[in-house]
């Protein structure tokens, strides 16, 4: 039976949450339309005593902790959630509850994104839906051209395999990867950063955001580029320097990007990012799927049930 606990779920875009897993112990309410400004989000969720984030969609910084006083608990699909001010919580006895997630579905859409960008397939895709003509572009062959991958942890090492399955040289940096493990990966240690850049056709970011990273690839990283290379970024907007990506895409000094992730999420509508058209942009997928969100709400119920039952598991806090 439901208790008289009040829980919300926020960002549920799809409108999926409440059907894929049992609320029925608290009366849930779920919110699909993305809260842009702090007093709307607490009008909604004021008198809630628990709340479901989707991953770093909604910002809880101690400003909204500090207007929420009936708050116990918030649950964060994943186990990470850099938009949630976690002392905040700590300091306003706010249990935080993480998740289980996949990861496989970014892996995924990391080769949409590539494949999209190398054979052209939204003009191509277009132009064959409104009458246009018939095979315009020319595309890039993978085939025995250098993937370059910024990161190799469990994301890009599945990147790596993909691209040696179409016989793609894969070229691999970070701060802390050694040979050993670029090698265990099928994969050539870069010396550094800039080798990567300058000596790929296919740049892919997969490195945690952080104070090393922020900022990483800047103009003068994207300046040694190939004019022919693609940039693919599904981990973090913030690694690339956005303002000097848009430059070196507007001007053609890089052939283009596949983006994923965003500075400001949703991507307000007249960004350049939705409109430049070497840009195959995506609202942020990564993580989007079948399987992954069937197991961010299943445990979110679990975490709440386990909450409930004074167990909390998967704290964060």
């Amino acid at each position: 039976m439901s208790s008289d606990l009040r829980c919300a779920v926020l960002d549920d875009y799809q409108d999926v949450a409440l059907g894929l897993a049992d609320w029925s112990r608290v009366r849930t309410t779920s919110f699909r339309k993305h809260f842009t400004n702090t007093d709307d989000l607490v009008a909604a969720i004021q008198d809630c005593d628990i709340v479901v984030a989707m991953r770093e969609r909604t910002p809880f910084p101690a400003e909204v902790f500090d207007r929420l006083p009936h708050l116990r608990l918030l649950v964060t699909t994943g186990m990470a959630n850099a938009a949630i001010d976690l002392e905040a919580a700590r300091a306003h006895g706010v249990t935080v509850c993480g998740t289980g997630g996949g990861w496989t579905s970014t892996v995924e859409l990391t080769w949409a994104l590539i494949l999209g960008l190398a054979r052209h397939l939204v003009p191509e895709a277009t132009a064959l839906r409104t009458g246009g003509p018939w095979q315009h572009t020319l595309g890039t062959d993978l085939h025995g051209r250098t993937l370059g991958l910024l990161g190799l942890g469990r994301i890009g090492s599945q990147v790596a395999a993909v691209g040696r399955a179409f016989g793609m040289d894969v070229l691999a940096w970070s701060q802390n990867l050694t040979r050993q493990r670029a090698e265990e990966h099928g994969a050539r240690l870069a010396p550094s950063l800039d080798a990567v850049l300058a000596g790929s056709d296919v740049v892919s970011v997969h490195l945690v955001l952080g104070d090393r990273t922020r900022g990483l690839v800047g103009a003068p990283e994207l300046a040694l580029m190939k004019p022919t290379a693609y940039l693919v970024n599904t981990s973090r907007a913030a690694i690339v320097d956005q303002s000097a990506l848009a430059s070196a895409l507007r001007e053609g000094r890089i052939a283009g990007a596949g983006l994923d992730v965003f500075d400001e999420e949703p991507l307000p509508a007249g960004h350049e990012f939705r409109t430049l058209p070497n840009v195959l942009a995506t609202p942020h997928l990564g993580y989007v799927s079948e399987l992954n969100y069937a197991t961010f709400f299943r445990d979110a119920v679990d975490d709440i049930g386990a909450f409930l039952d004074g167990s909390p598991i998967r704290v964060l806090t």
